[in-house]
């Protein structure tokens, strides 16, 4: 390595006796210029303090490395430098120790390799890290010496890497590793290590792993929000009213508070329960629907509290989890709570302010971990007064209380709504999706709408099976049989005549269901989007 060095890069050698005069000399040094130069008194003073000293021609520029001898002195002169190099070296007195400094650093250690991926040079620091002698590792292949590395590659592809992590003798350091290239060639590759001392590597390493967590949390809850972002895009609408509702459901999810949900059956508290809870940091757990209303005292506690293997006639003997239990670190939804018997709010309360539960037939209590959201279309305050609810547990459920808006009080949303439907109809029925004729949205924005949206979608749902051409009609509507061509003075007529007419709609509406489901009960009630406690009623009736 030293030959090959000497011979295309070292360009003449001079040795100086004590006096200062040339006893040696070859190569360049045979010019009379550099001789004058080199034997010269003030230059010879001040190339030994720099170590290093430029040789300026008029024709040509050389670099010389002046070391002291017991004797005399010893001349390497190198060829012509690159710009920046010559700055360098002529601008800075100390360079040599710049360069020393760089090459013995025992906190910031360096590599060199060559062409062939064989190791030049290892800082005396990385030499005892690896276990090595003083100049051992010269002439190795940089794979054999070094785990993990990536230099054969910087040298293979000349492409540098910059702030990569390299695992080394069980530790991670910050390394940098650039190819170095001469007339256009590579003929080399070095790697750094970017951060001193041991104690700051540990600490950056620490740092390092914390934000590389960070930046994980930041993405899952940057897809929660997405997620979440599209529940609450299922509240359709622009109006007021649903604006001040997103916003309410923004503020509230990310709060581990009780809430309780309050509006007229079919205004869509379904959807905003989904919506807190995926905008929740419990999105990656269960949300957990339990129909308050359905459920018979007798089995109450079976259903919410679950039970061990056989214990009562008809028990699953691996025994079964409750709702609560499915629900931990989840979110639980008690739908229509403002119906639920008295015996059962007196044992939901109990789980409420204990957050324990106990399986039928066990004696091991379990802690559960749950947010709370509920939802009634009744007046609970009234219900209270009248008996029918407890007070203290509606003080458990009530910490945040989210009104929905009724389809009356956000009429102009009706045209969006009624899009929005037809969409999901034409995708379940494989059908083109209509356009609403000029006429419809002030046809369905004069309507009552008791019902809400549920009322909307079934009525759109009647009137898309009678849509011809590709648009949907006032005609559509009353082909459907929804007698839906009454406008504001519709609302006059008396209670009993809607009534009628509205539950002959249902009953139209539940035998088509019915056929269409095959008698399955289960579907009808969703596709319906009523309880199936509900649904029983209308069949019985």
């Amino acid at each position: 390595m030293v030959r090959k060095v000497t011979r295309e890069h070292v360009k003449g050698v001079a040795v100086l006796n004590g006096e200062n005069r040339i006893l040696q000399h070859t190569g360049i040094v045979s010019d009379p210029r550099v001789r004058a130069l080199v034997s010269d008194e003030d230059w010879l003073k001040d190339a030994v303090r720099r170590r290093t000293a430029p040789i300026l021609l008029t024709d040509a520029r050389y670099l010389a490395l002046v070391s002291e001898l017991s004797e005399g002195k010893l001349v390497l002169v190198f060829d012509e430098p690159a710009d920046v190099v010559m700055n360098f070296f002529l601008n800075v007195d100390f360079a040599f120790d710049v360069i020393e400094h760089m090459l013995s650093d025992p906190y910031d250690a360096m590599v060199v390799i060559d062409a062939k991926e064989r190791m030049s040079f290892v800082s005396p620091i990385h030499e005892k890290f690896f276990g090595l002698k003083p100049g051992e590792a010269a002439g190795r292949n940089v794979k054999d010496v070094i785990e993990n590395t990536r230099l054969h590659h910087v040298v293979r592809t000349g492409v540098a890497e910059v702030g990569h992590i390299l695992k080394m003798g069980g530790t991670e350091r910050v390394v940098s590793r650039h190819p170095i290239r001469h007339d256009g060639k590579i003929v080399g590759a070095f790697g750094r290590v970017m951060f001193k001392g041991p104690q700051q590597l540990d600490a950056m390493a620490r740092r390092i792993n914390a934000l590389e967590r960070e930046i994980e949390t930041y993405k899952s809850e940057s897809v929660a929000l997405r997620r979440g972002e599209e529940f609450l895009n299922a509240i359709v609408g622009q109006s007021p009213a649903i604006q001040s509702l997103r916003d309410q459901i923004r503020k509230i999810a990310a709060l581990d508070i009780p809430v309780l949900i309050q509006g007229e059956s079919g205004t869509g508290k379904e959807l905003v329960a989904q919506a807190l809870h995926k905008l929740s940091p419990r999105h990656d757990a269960r949300l957990v629907t339990v129909n308050a209303a359905a459920l018979p005292v007798s089995i109450v506690e079976s259903e919410l509290f679950g039970y061990e293997g056989g214990s009562f006639t008809g028990a699953d003997k691996k025994g079964r989890a409750g709702k609560f239990e499915l629900a931990d670190k989840g979110t639980i939804f008690l739908d229509e709570i403002g119906d639920m018997p008295l015996e059962v709010q007196s044992k939901l309360l109990r789980v409420l302010q204990d957050r324990i539960v106990e399986r039928v037939g066990g004696d091991k209590p379990r802690k559960i971990d749950f947010r709370l959201v509920s939802a009634t279309n009744r007046d609970l305050e009234d219900f209270i007064e009248q008996g029918k609810f407890r007070l203290d547990l509606f003080y458990r459920i009530s910490s945040v209380i989210i009104t929905m808006p009724s389809l009356a009080d956000r009429r102009e949303d009706i045209p969006l709504l009624a899009e929005h439907f037809l969409g999901q109809l034409a995708e379940q029925y494989g059908r083109e999706v209509p356009e609403l004729g000029p006429d419809v949205a002030n046809y369905l924005m004069d309507r009552a709408w008791p019902g809400n949206i549920r009322e909307l979608r079934h009525v759109i749902e009647r009137a898309f099976v009678f849509c011809d051409d590709g648009v949907l009609k006032v005609s559509s509507f009353d082909a459907g049989g929804t007698h839906g061509s009454e406008k504001t003075g519709s609302r006059e007529e008396s209670s009993g005549a809607l009534k009628a007419h509205l539950d002959m709609v249902e009953r139209q509406l539940i035998a088509q269901a019915m056929i269409e489901f095959n008698g399955n009960k289960k579907k009808v009630a969703e596709h319906l989007g009523v309880s199936r406690s509900y649904l029983y009623k209308k069949l019985e009736a």
